[in-house]
């Protein structure tokens, strides 16, 4: 269908980076669907901020630390993670092989990997659920009918998983030109699967007068009253993902609400905003030094994950990367993928001098003479 080649069963031996993947993923998947998938917002000037944003930090290291004890495990929201990297919520993951998330699901678990089951993935959440032995959350997004969206959340909380994570940075999607300039339409076979009996929108007349956008789309937007709802409707606890004001993320943690993420969503959503780690160390000081925070954008190496740690996230999250891997090697790609992104950071880790995440501080970070 829209394959361009068999995954391999193996790992091409110059594969050795999760930036490799990325490289690699095109020949296999169609030119549209890398397009998608590679693509940011507009004229991409977020998504390329997310990346150096990241290469500006500089590390300091300190020595002669005994290290031999070490690891990257952690306890985290009231569970224990193997390391601090988990899956984001990635949609349509049969648009780069048939497994889709089914494989990501085995990866994770190979891996002992939190994944993030997305609201528009491609198999039923109960049957991804199924073959994910380690930590399963649900991503949500507010449907248009309450009782389809509540519906939703019951069938997670039956299924296993243990969060849900609120995505509310996309009511609209945001203006995708690298994509429509490659042509992307959904293919067929690949769809929301798990939307499937959601009931059709209400037909909308509007006026001359009136915005298809703020009286149109707009109308099926989530508010805070919507995150109140959901507390009150589910006993999971709920992280809001999209957060990048600081008062957003105060007014979250008094309501509440058990974490966020801090996220431009990789840079596909509005254009011309900061990235997630700049804003990050002035979340985290408007927080306090307890309140759940993960951190998600370009996120490729394991000095990435060190600098998000020392900048005040609990953990990261990783999206695109997920594809890449899964359209190179199947479920064997998604876990060497982790598995690279792990040891990178215990590297780091060690050579740092900091043999625990709790060890990771802001200390470790260079500023320069200058600030």
């Amino acid at each position: 269908m829209h394959y361009i080649a068999e995954t391999r069963s193996n790992i091409p031996h110059d594969l050795v980076s999760v930036s490799d993947y990325a490289e690699h993923a095109k020949q296999h998947i169609g030119h549209d669907i890398y397009e998608y998938i590679a693509g940011g917002g507009a004229d991409q000037l977020t998504l390329r901020r997310n990346r150096q944003a990241l290469d500006n930090i500089q590390l300091l290291p300190k020595m002669l630390k005994d290290c031999t004890q070490g690891s990257s495990a952690l306890h985290f929201m009231g569970e224990s993670l193997r390391h601090p990297i988990i899956l984001a919520p990635v949609a349509f993951q049969k648009l780069v092989h048939p497994q889709g998330e089914i494989a990501t699901a085995q990866a994770a678990s190979s891996l002992e990997t939190t994944m993030v089951v997305s609201n528009l993935a491609s198999h039923k959440l109960e049957d991804i659920a199924q073959n994910l032995d380690s930590g399963k959350w649900f991503q949500l997004y507010f449907q248009e009918s309450r009782e389809f969206t509540l519906s939703l959340v019951k069938r997670a909380e039956a299924a296993g998983y243990t969060k849900l994570m609120v995505t509310v940075d996309t009511s609209l999607h945001g203006i995708r030109n690298r994509a429509q300039r490659a042509g992307f339409v959904l293919p067929e076979g690949v769809e929301a699967i798990n939307l499937r009996d959601r009931p059709p929108l209400p037909r909308k007349t509007l006026s001359k007068q009136q915005s298809i956008v703020f009286q149109g789309m707009m109308t099926e937007a989530p508010t805070w009253e919507d995150i109140a709802w959901l507390q009150q409707n589910s006993s999971l606890d709920i992280i809001i993902k999209g957060i990048m004001h600081p008062a957003d993320a105060l007014k979250a943690k008094q309501i509440g609400v058990a974490g966020i993420v801090v996220s431009n969503h990789g840079g596909r959503a509005l254009d011309s905003i900061p990235s997630a780690i700049e804003l990050l160390p002035k979340i985290r000081k408007s927080l306090g030094p307890d309140y759940p925070i993960i951190v998600d954008g370009a996120i490729e190496r394991g000095t990435d994950i060190y600098k998000a740690i020392a900048l005040g996230a609990n953990t990261v999250m990783v999206g695109r990367p997920q594809l890449y891997a899964l359209a190179v090697a199947g479920a064997l790609g998604v876990a060497h993928m982790l598995r690279v992104l792990r040891e990178e950071l215990e590297v780091t880790m060690a050579m740092m001098g900091t043999p625990t995440i709790g060890d990771i501080t802001q200390d470790t970070i260079y500023r320069g003479e200058h600030r």
